[in-house]
């Protein structure tokens, strides 16, 4: 068993930290202000082979396993998790193209995809359905030409922003088996956004309503099979629970990192506050509680890559444990840093905001404990 990161990987992470630390860091703070993201920053983490991490090189993506991924949004959060989530959602639905999408639609969007010319949200959550997704409500009516899609979808990341959003709308009848998956272009009539959502943190991205009155798409933007939406949905999820775990422990090791510099700095009773012995137990809780996460979440990711029966459970049970981890620690690494941690000039208070949101979304910690126990009681 070795733990190592091969050189490959090693390479990736390096790779993708320095564009981080040039591209993103700097300007974290002004974007968030600004509730925006330059569209710009795209086509340049494109061109590192960003906008497919995941999608197969026949397609023309860079076909990295799941593992290297998490390698890259862990090193992308270390400048700002907003933006790298942001990353893993337009990931998430260039993979469903890529996997179940037909030859006609890859050939059509794939290559503006990858480039990220084409930037990609992902509409499942709806006012009425969070954790039971099932139970969506967005119709899609059959038309001559393809279909007509009426309802709304909430808390939805790059809304009014994505230049197309990837739809679970119902087809057939109610529950999952009723959904199906399409791909609605920006600019298409009868698609609208509501106002822009004063969030917590996350406020680089801007999230709005998606609405849909009449809007009619082709049938040639249906992804996959009618009916299949769902489990497509479902199948995508593995990953970005893997890929938001992440983005938690990237920002995690940057306020600890910060934390570290701050301690060593910071004088009280006539010595750095590093030397108290104290609070060197909590920087090393801190130090273990991120290790276990971090190994935590590579064995996941190696299972999903596998293909491991379990896989599944182990996402869940690394998207639990490291998005909590990931917040406690920047929490204690805001206390650490007493009332200037409270500031927004030290970043640290921003990553304390950002993380929050990880333990409600991709599924809620709640929800990934129920995926653990339903699959505990049907191995036993």
């Amino acid at each position: 068993m070795d733990f190592a990161l091969s050189e490959e990987q090693t390479a990736i992470f390096d790779m993708a930290h320095a564009f981080g630390q040039e591209h993103i860091a700097p300007f974290a703070r002004q974007w968030e202000g600004d509730g925006d993201i330059p569209k710009t920053l795209w086509p340049q983490i494109a061109e590192l082979g960003f906008g497919g991490l995941y999608v197969s090189e026949d397609s023309g993506g860079s076909g990295l396993t799941r593992l290297d991924a998490t390698l890259v949004f862990e090193a992308l959060s270390m400048a700002c998790p907003s933006v790298a989530a942001f990353l893993s959602i337009h990931n998430m639905c260039a993979k469903m193209i890529d996997a179940f999408g037909s030859d006609d639609l890859k050939t059509r969007m794939m290559p503006d995809i990858l480039s990220m010319h084409t930037v990609l949200s992902y509409c499942l959550t709806e006012p009425g359905s969070g954790s039971d997704a099932a139970a969506l409500k967005t119709r899609a009516a059959r038309t001559n030409e393809g279909w007509s899609l009426t309802g709304t979808k909430a808390f939805i990341s790059g809304g009014g922003y994505s230049d197309a959003y990837v739809v679970m709308a119902r087809t057939g009848e109610d529950g999952p088996k009723g959904v199906s998956a399409m791909i609605v272009q920006d600019g298409t009539d009868g698609l609208s956004f509501g106002g822009l959502e004063d969030k917590m943190g996350w406020r680089s991205q801007p999230t709005r309503q998606v609405q849909f009155d009449n809007c009619n798409i082709s049938a040639s933007d249906i992804i996959g099979e009618e009916g299949q939406g769902f489990k497509y949905a479902m199948m995508g999820l593995d990953g970005g629970r893997l890929n938001i775990a992440a983005c938690s422990l990237g920002a995690a090791q940057t306020a600890l990192n910060a934390t570290l510099t701050y301690m060593g700095e910071r004088k009280a009773f006539g010595k750095p506050i590093d030397q108290f012995q104290g609070l060197q137990f909590r920087l090393a809780d801190m130090e273990i509680e991120l290790q276990a996460a971090r190994t935590f979440l590579r064995q996941a990711a190696w299972k999903l890559d596998q293909g491991a029966p379990d896989a599944t459970k182990f996402c869940a049970m690394a998207k639990k444990f490291v998005t909590e981890t990931g917040s406690n620690v920047v929490d204690q690494c805001l206390q650490l840093h007493g009332g200037y941690g409270y500031l927004a000039d030290y970043g640290i208070e921003k990553l304390v905001r950002d993380l929050r949101v990880h333990q409600i979304l991709e599924g809620t910690n709640e929800i990934m404990r129920l995926i653990v126990a339903r699959d505990m009681l049907a191995t036993r």
